[in-house]
């Protein structure tokens, strides 16, 4: 494991190898949301999201998908429900023993296993069916420790059909990342 720590410490910008559950506060329009992350289990996920949140990519985005009782999806759309800039896939890290439990964030992927990038996701119940299991799972790498009510609110907001983009499940106001901030580390 050390190696890993290392290798992902020496190819990164984000990830602080002295702090292995970084903090991330997420304003949203509707409060404040702060996770932990968990670079022990999931490095390269957690280095990720930080390089993300550090270059301010979360910043000014939507949460674009809700559906009560099961996942509250952000992180790649404007409020004019614009794709903001894709980088580079990663490898999917859903084998590292964390689940998709109530109030645990992962990484959104298509149907390719190694192809989440930047949206993700905040579990709304216990969703086993998107551990892995005899097919690859969604990447939890982190969990909400400040701010449930907060997701709890989102979770009840109007949705409905966007015809704009053909999705189901879009907020029909929508419901905004004001600004993605690292947190210092706490002692």
């Amino acid at each position: 494991m050390a190696s890993v720590l290392l290798l992902t410490s020496t190819t990164s910008l984000a990830l602080d190898p002295n702090n292995l559950f970084p903090k991330v506060k997420l304003v949203t329009s509707m409060g404040v949301i702060v996770v932990e992350l968990d670079s022990i289990k999931a490095p390269l996920t957690v280095d990720n999201f930080l390089k993300l949140v550090v270059s301010g990519e979360y910043d000014n985005t939507i949460f674009h998908r809700i559906i009560e009782g099961f996942v509250v999806q952000g992180g790649g759309y404007d409020a004019k429900l614009e794709a903001r800039k894709v980088g580079k896939n990663i490898v999917n890290e859903s084998g590292n023993g964390l689940k998709n439990t109530m109030g645990t964030i992962a990484m959104a992927k298509e149907s390719r296993p190694h192809s989440a990038n930047r949206q993700f996701f905040f579990n709304l119940a216990d969703n086993s069916s998107l551990d892995p299991g005899r097919k690859w799972g969604y990447a939890v790498f982190g969990e909400i420790v400040e701010g449930q009510e907060v997701l709890a609110a989102i979770a009840k907001v109007p949705t409905g059909y966007d015809e704009g983009i053909g999705w189901d499940d879009v907020p029909v106001e929508p419901v905004t990342i004001i600004k993605a901030t690292l947190l210092p580390p706490s002692n």
